[in-house]
């Protein structure tokens, strides 16, 4: 096992404090929103926040499933907020952002796991923000098609479901996932509406090898994945999922190339990158955006 107390040098990142940071934060405490940034331990919160460009985390913060790999508080989580949607609106018009980035923690307790409340946010930004362009990274809503529907039916810019990890390992760190499912969601977001791009992505350093990741890419170019992001796992804690291998930036640089190759309008893949990292330069790589 690595010591993954000593990182390598090309893992460092700047601490957060910049004043368009701590501007943020207390938008964010002011207006009861949680951040994906903040739950999962993004490394790049600094440098986001810093650009005034964040993942909201909607849904509450407690999420029902107990993912290996993932920071994110787990266990029965509390009712919904009913003015989340508006207060998430409102504070994308308080900083005028031009592309907003919307998550979830998965809520396997409600009915269409969220979709509703996806929709209700996509809606209210665009009331507020007609210009504001939205992502929404969702859960797998276990494969229901109503729900997925009700998400795309509030027509956001970009679908993100990251697929995480190859076959093989997905099962011990995702236990209550199911590739196969998620790739299902991205084929049928295609199916059901082509013109809006999908995006997943994957974590290295889990345990995979080179030539699981390479059809791990083909399997989503196959259900007409448009976008890919690839990032070095890193270990939250003690009790998660143990890093196997810290790729070296030039292993980055490859499989960019290896995704470019396979078809992918646009691969971000380095150490640090995350699902919404530059997000909006990735939907602009598209031909539907």
């Amino acid at each position: 096992m690595l010591r993954e107390e000593r990182l390598p040098k090309w893992m460092k990142s700047k601490m957060p404090g910049g004043p368009n940071f701590l501007k943020l934060r207390t938008l964010l405490r002011e207006s009861d929103l949680h951040t994906v940034c903040e739950e999962a331990h993004c490394p790049n919160i600094g440098e986001c926040w810093e650009n005034q460009a964040a993942t909201f985390m909607i849904l509450g913060d407690i999420c029902t499933w107990r993912c290996h790999y993932c920071a994110v508080t787990t266990g029965r989580p509390y009712a919904l907020n009913p003015d989340e949607p508006r207060h998430l609106a409102d504070t994308v018009f308080r900083l005028n952002l031009r592309y907003c980035v919307i998550t979830s923690v998965t809520r396997d307790d409600l009915v269409d796991g969220g979709a509703t409340v996806f929709a209700q946010c996509i809606n209210q930004i665009h009331l507020r923000i007609p210009s504001c362009k939205i992502e929404v990274l969702i859960p797998d809503f276990q494969g229901d098609d109503n729900a997925l529907s009700t998400v795309l039916g509030a027509n956001p810019t970009v679908l993100n479901h990251n697929i995480e990890t190859v076959p093989r390992i997905f099962r011990s760190v995702r236990p209550k996932g199911n590739y196969e499912r998620s790739l299902r969601l991205l084929k049928r977001s295609q199916e059901l509406s082509p013109r809006i791009p999908t995006k997943s992505g994957i974590m290295v350093g889990l345990g995979e090898t080179w030539e699981e990741l390479r059809e791990t890419m083909e399997d989503l170019r196959e259900v007409g994945c448009n976008l890919l992001t690839i990032g070095q796992y890193l270990r939250p804690s003690k009790i998660h999922h143990p890093v196997k291998k810290f790729y070296h930036p030039d292993e980055f640089s490859s499989l960019k190339e290896l995704g470019e190759k396979l078809g992918f309008q646009f691969v971000a893949s380095g150490p640090m990158v995350r699902s919404s990292y530059q997000a909006e330069e990735q939907a602009m790589a598209t031909k539907t955006v």
